[in-house]
């Protein structure tokens, strides 16, 4: 009965699917239940009840642990679930084999982090990390993209070839718990000297929630299966668009926020040295080690219908909501202001 569904839905000209979402209530699991809302699929969200649990009081929640509960979900069947919140092989393949006679399709959101080593054009063909122990449960800088790998492999053998495997880049805008995208926002918002890491040419790959959440609707409404990195700017299938610049970014978060900020260009050696980490104190620029992780080929999934937003819409939806944010909040990422202001200080006076 689930395949007959799944197979009537998605040739009508507006898709009606019952979703199954695995998680759910935060950053890209609350995007994709937005737009399943809006697209009128009838939605049942399985999740643990600890995130923003007031959310969507109008879809059915079925509140338990994927580890040990997942018996809640027995005797129901679905078109399609989608699982965002997977991480330990273990765990992703007691899920599908649990949900292979329940749903016909299943999307599993994995990483480009699987990758074993980054370069500029790598595609899905690329080999994948092999983890010393694949029975590792600890999600680390090590384990993570090598642990993600083995998600997908247990997904597939549970439910072979109805398993979409979203190779996502970093995913930005509302409600982003890590706020690598949003302390550009932000600083930039606040004017003054941005300390920035050269060079200004620096590949940039991001790809806001939304526009994720809505390539990964539209593949569960058709079926599609694989593995395809889902990044942006995605371009077109046949013309693929470069990475944007980190120049650009900043210009970008300069125009939206009516900014005057200035920026200053650190060489990437002095901030080595100082004990600067990029991607963690200075989100987006991803280190030397991992050249190429903001160069990814999306070309496989624009041919089938992955599409990003502009850049400044991303921006300006991403400081829109950061307004809205208690004041005062922490970001989670990026330099504090006082460090900031002392690496420019020792950078304006090298020998003082």
């Amino acid at each position: 009965a689930t395949e007959r569904s799944r197979r009537s839905f998605s040739n009508k000209g507006t898709p009606r699917m019952k979703l199954l979402v695995l998680g759910g209530t935060k950053f890209l699991g609350r995007h994709t239940v937005e737009l399943a809302k809006q697209a009128g699929h009838e939605i049942t969200l399985f999740h643990r009840g600890e995130t923003n649990p007031g959310l969507f009081p109008e879809v059915e929640h079925i509140l338990g642990n994927r580890e040990g509960d997942l018996d809640r979900l027995a005797g129901r069947t679905w078109d399609a679930a989608i699982d965002t919140c997977g991480y330990f092989p273990r765990l992703v393949g007691d899920s599908a084999r649990f949900l292979a006679d329940k749903v016909g399709h299943y999307t599993f959101v994995s990483s480009i982090s699987v990758y074993s080593k980054f370069y500029p054009g790598m595609d899905e063909s690329a080999p994948v990390a092999v983890l010393v122990d694949p029975a590792v449960e600890e999600i680390t800088e090590t384990t993570y993209g090598g642990l993600k790998a083995l998600c997908e492999e247990a997904a597939e053998q549970a439910m072979p070839g109805r398993v979409l495997s979203v190779r996502a880049g970093l995913i930005v805008g509302p409600y982003d718990q890590t706020d690598r995208f949003t302390y550009w926002v932000r600083r930039v918002s606040m004017g003054g000297r941005v300390l920035v890491p050269s060079p200004p040419e620096r590949p940039v790959q991001f790809i806001h929630a939304a526009d994720l959440a809505a390539w990964m609707l539209r593949m569960a409404e058709e079926g599609k299966a694989g593995v395809y990195n889902a990044t942006g700017p995605a371009g077109t299938g046949t013309q693929p668009a470069p990475p944007c610049t980190m120049e650009q970014v900043l210009g970008a978060c300069r125009e939206a926020a009516g900014s005057k900020a200035e920026f200053v260009w650190v060489d990437e050696r002095y901030l080595t040295e100082r004990k600067v980490e990029l991607w963690s104190d200075l989100p987006l620029a991803s280190p030397p080690e991992e050249d190429g992780l903001m160069e990814v080929d999306v070309r496989r999934a624009a041919a089938l219908g992955l599409a990003t937003r502009p850049l400044l819409d991303t921006v300006r939806q991403t400081l829109a909501w950061d307004a809205t944010r208690p004041v005062g909040t922490e970001l989670k990422a990026g330099l504090k202001p006082a460090r900031e202001a002392e690496l420019l200080t020792e950078w304006d006076h090298p020998f003082a």
